[in-house]
């Protein structure tokens, strides 16, 4: 058990359809402020499952940049964005687990309206459509939830204002798991706060993780999930998205900080972190020096005494039911394949007074300012794509 303390919070604003808005829900909505037990923060690792077939977006990207490389991915039916068992082998080797949000989108021409059919991005999106119920996408998923990773929702691209849509996906991507999913993020964020959460509630959902930003990284809206309508609904807001981080490639002491900053605000705080991993950013040829840097993330995470793990598993370890104000209440330590308390036995990889990101002495740089995407970033963000190890269908 742990101990859950309600707070009413401050406006918060969110950034919709390029409007700045403070939705209701969220001026008076409580917190849920509880951390597993011996637990510094809580830091949740989150995927979202775009695209996980590159196929012929790969002659979208060769237009773009380093068009022989894009190519020979098309011509020989190379798949680099197929990365779930890179990803799990990575979260295993490190005790941790993740949540995978899965998309189940409609088809452009036999779902969507004709008006839809003219729009070039509505194109460059339906090329890399996947199936959620086909024998490899199901079987892998199955494999997920079977080793102790959640499987979420992603609502697709419309669904921020469809009720009955979020209801046919999250059906659908149950009976692939033959189980209840219980929470999800919409894709691109896109989200029409407080409707798309009832919509979700309705759904038989948990929680949101969809709260943030995909450009700026940081805890814009507080250090607790939310709860919007007052009841056992959550939202997790959003504090990293791995395309709002400095290129690691290009600026890898830059990203190195611009993490290591908000997880240490996170230890000072009491706080859930949630980060975002796409798939396709383990991908080293594609966008080099991802992999690494979720990598570190965690690890860092671990020297801070985070727990780690799905934001499911973060709600089954606080349990979220109990009584509000409980001040004896403390949440078990679990396993690895359920989250963990996971502050290790290894050494720290920074002494005091030094920089952890750059594993020497320099000083850690006191820039509290956002760190942005960089606009050089392989693999426009406009794509925003997931891919996979095997050729298009």
């Amino acid at each position: 058990m742990a101990r859950i303390v309600e707070r009413s919070s401050g406006p918060q604003s969110i950034s919709h359809g390029g409007e700045t808005v403070t939705p209701p829900a969220l001026e008076s909505a409580p917190r849920l402020e509880a951390l597993p037990a011996d637990a510094e923060f809580a830091l949740c690792l989150t995927h979202d499952v775009d695209r996980p077939y590159k196929g012929l977006r790969g002659l979208f990207f060769a237009t773009r940049e380093r068009p022989g490389y894009h190519l020979r991915t098309v011509l020989s039916g190379e798949n680099p964005y197929w990365q779930f068992e890179n990803v799990m082998a990575l979260e295993d080797d490190l005790g941790v687990r993740s949540s995978w949000y899965v998309l189940n989108e409609q088809h452009l021409l036999l779902d969507r309206p004709p008006r839809d059919w003219t729009a070039p991005a509505n194109w460059i999106q339906h090329l890399g459509r996947y199936d959620v119920t086909s024998d490899e996408i199901a079987g892998v998923l199955r494999a997920l939830e079977e080793g102790g990773w959640e499987v979420g929702l992603h609502g697709s691209f419309h669904t921020a204002d469809d009720p009955a849509r979020i209801r046919e996906e999250t059906a659908t991507l149950e009976s692939v798991l033959d189980g209840p999913v219980t929470g999800g993020r919409q894709h691109h964020l896109r989200l029409s706060p407080p409707e798309t959460w009832h919509y979700y509630r309705l759904a038989g959902l948990a929680y949101d993780a969809s709260l943030g930003s995909t450009t700026e990284c940081g805890f814009h809206h507080g250090y607790h999930p939310i709860r919007p309508f007052d009841d056992e609904f959550v939202v997790f807001p959003l504090t990293i998205m791995d395309q709002a981080l400095p290129d690691p490639a290009r600026r890898p002491n830059a990203a190195r900080r611009t993490c290591n900053r908000l997880l240490e605000e996170a230890a000072a705080n009491d706080a859930v972190m949630s980060v975002l991993w796409h798939p396709r950013y383990f991908s080293e040829r594609e966008f080099p020096g991802h992999r690494d840097l979720y990598r570190w993330v965690i690890e860092r995470g671990q020297e801070l005494g985070a727990w780690i793990g799905s934001p499911r598993n973060y709600l089954e370890a606080v349990d979220a039911d109990c009584v509000p104000g409980d001040e004896s209440a403390r949440a078990p330590a679990s396993d690895p394949t359920g989250g963990a308390s996971l502050a290790t036995d290894r050494e720290p990889s920074a002494t005091a007074g030094s920089d952890p990101t750059t594993g020497g002495g320099q000083p850690a740089s006191t820039d509290g300012g956002l760190e942005r995407a960089s606009d050089e970033r392989a693999g426009s963000d406009v794509a925003n794509g997931v891919s996979d190890r095997r050729g298009a269908r």
